[in-house]
């Protein structure tokens, strides 16, 4: 594995990153590492797990994020998601919400370290692909200094390939999980002296990173950097992503391009009983910002909600936009 497979990515997002946005946003950059959704290990070892896995093999490098702190249940599914062809298996340590908080998993496993260890070390024991962690730099009263390399030392001793570091505290108690994405101050320096500590771990930086430029950047001192909402709600943005960050040609001129790119698999997806807004909704931010982009929109929220809208309804949305749109230059 080489750390420059994880010079940039997209986040796990709840109720965003499903596998018709990673479809999406696989048009825009090859490069790019794209993630599920957050899946518990009580969902996967007792639901619909074709559902909830299953994805088009356009996705690679695809990774599968799980949230869970039993060593022996969260082995088992980064099994089960290896078998489905997943090619790496990620820890959630950071999310904040009170549901994950009551269920003994996310952030509030900061406080855990050497639970966490002991999880990737069954997950590592299980599986062939990397094994990677995703956490915060704190939670709540604990010194960042202390307990994101305390966390950081003890899951790379159990054999995590890659941490990746939401460069945030996360406040259990007091504020809401939205406000965790954005009031708790955001510390990369943090980040960087965990780099610079230790040298031969990939280090990979999330939080609050709104451009590509802005990436490239960080990418001096870490080894890859992650986006999120600025990827999900300005997805233009990703056309940039192989030029800036590779150096390599966008897979589509512009956004135009890369909607008429998925439209083989929206028809696949329709023909197998799937609904057009599954797919459009992850699309209205595909032309911010342009003339006509209000139109896509509307026409988009509208038609695609309708029962048997077709990919015609999206064709139709993508002809209200102008012809001055987001390109692969774009940052």
């Amino acid at each position: 594995m080489e750390s420059q497979d994880y010079r940039f990515s997209v986040a796990p997002m709840m109720d965003w990153t499903d596998r018709h946005c990673r479809v999406f946003h696989r048009q825009l950059t090859r490069r790019a590492r794209l993630y599920t959704e957050m899946l518990t290990t009580g969902a996967i070892l007792h639901g619909n797990r074709q559902r909830l896995l299953g994805f088009d093999q356009s996705e690679h490098p695809v990774a599968l994020q799980l949230g869970g702190s039993e060593p022996a249940a969260l082995a088992e599914c980064a099994r089960i998601g290896e078998d489905f062809g997943y090619d790496e298996i990620n820890l959630n340590v950071g999310c904040p919400s009170d549901r994950v908080k009551d269920g003994r998993f996310g952030a509030c496993l900061m406080a855990e370290p050497a639970l966490v260890a002991t999880c990737v070390d069954a997950m590592k024991r299980a599986v062939k692909i990397p094994v990677t962690v995703k956490c915060r730099i704190g939670i709540d009263d604990q010194d960042p200094e202390v307990a994101l390399d305390t966390l950081a030392r003890a899951v790379v001793a159990a054999g995590a390939d890659v941490l990746i570091v939401h460069a945030r505290k996360a406040w259990l108690n007091g504020l809401s999980p939205k406000e965790n994405r954005d009031i708790p101050p955001l510390d990369y320096d943090r980040v960087y002296r965990l780099k610079a500590a230790m040298p031969h771990v990939p280090i990979v930086i999330n939080g609050g990173i709104g451009t590509i430029e802005e990436a490239r950047r960080h990418l001096d001192h870490v080894d890859g950097v992650m986006l999120g909402r600025a990827a999900y709600q300005d997805p233009w943005r990703l056309l940039a992503v192989d030029p800036v960050v590779f150096g390599e040609s966008a897979p589509c001129a512009d956004m135009k391009a890369a909607l008429d790119a998925l439209v083989p698999y929206v028809e696949e997806q329709l023909a197998q009983g799937g609904r057009l807004h599954s797919i459009t909704r992850h699309l209205v931010g595909a032309f911010h910002g342009v003339p006509g982009a209000r139109a896509f929109r509307r026409h988009l929220a509208e038609q695609g909600v309708r029962a048997g809208a077709g990919v015609e309804v999206l064709r139709d949305a993508v002809a209200l936009v102008g012809d001055k749109v987001p390109v692969s230059a774009a940052a």
